[in-house]
């Protein structure tokens, strides 16, 4: 079967778009963001001095120091992820703004009918592993919190599945820690947080082998790629 031809380029746009559409979903579904998202969602609800989008790249900022020290050294080619991120935030904060559905001032999380809430957790689910997967299939340097694990697993040699599975439920216990203590309660947790830390990683690897089957990547930019490499 002749494989489908796509620009590497093209796919991180598609990954940033997608993503953070999928992040937007998720929370006004309301029945618990995903792992890695639930950090800065719980501190904008607490903290709302920054939206949603900022507080996304600002506590990620955190995470890129931590990944140069785990990394034992820093290149300015890594500075592309943090710049990842902000862009990242706009345009979740534009998904928000642009849909009401998904803007919290307009339509209250969880608000929906029950059987529309499921529908969106579902897409919002598979369009999260689609897109990660995309991000890690792209050279350019997604954000930082996924950037986290493919530079590890490059660096270090990792079994990238094993890894982001325990890297996924280490954002969990965080995020557990940050709304017991912020609020005493979950706020941004649920259920569906524990299913999509559980189902994300194995997601991202069925989406992989399709992928690898389907489609070949094409450098639009094969000199910039190269500054990219690890």
């Amino acid at each position: 079967m002749k494989k489908i031809k796509i620009y590497d380029e093209v796919i991180y746009i598609i990954a940033l778009f997608g993503l953070t559409f999928a992040v937007a979903i998720l929370a006004a579904a309301d029945f618990g963001m995903s792992m890695i998202g639930a950090p800065a969602y719980i501190i904008s609800v607490k903290l709302d001095i920054f939206s949603f989008g900022e507080w996304t790249y600002l506590v990620q900022a955190l995470l890129f120091i931590a990944f140069c020290i785990a990394m034992k050294k820093v290149k300015p080619i890594y500075f592309v992820s943090f710049v990842t991120c902000v862009i990242y935030g706009y345009i979740l904060d534009m998904w928000c703004y642009v849909i009401p559905l998904l803007n919290p001032d307009v339509t209250a999380p969880g608000s929906m009918d029950l059987w529309l809430r499921v529908v969106m957790f579902v897409v919002g689910q598979l369009l999260t592993s689609f897109t990660v997967m995309l991000f890690l299939k792209s050279y350019i340097y997604p954000q930082v919190c996924d950037f986290f694990v493919k530079g590890l697993v490059a660096r270090y040699k990792l079994n990238q599945v094993k890894f982001k599975l325990i890297y996924d439920m280490s954002y969990l216990v965080v995020s557990i820690v940050l709304t017991l203590v912020f609020f005493g309660r979950f706020v941004g947790i649920g259920w569906g947080t524990v299913v999509i830390s559980i189902v994300t990683s194995p997601l991202i690897g069925v989406f992989a082998k399709w992928y690898d089957k389907h489609v070949e990547t094409v450098l639009l930019f094969p000199k910039f790629a190269k500054l990219f490499e690890f």
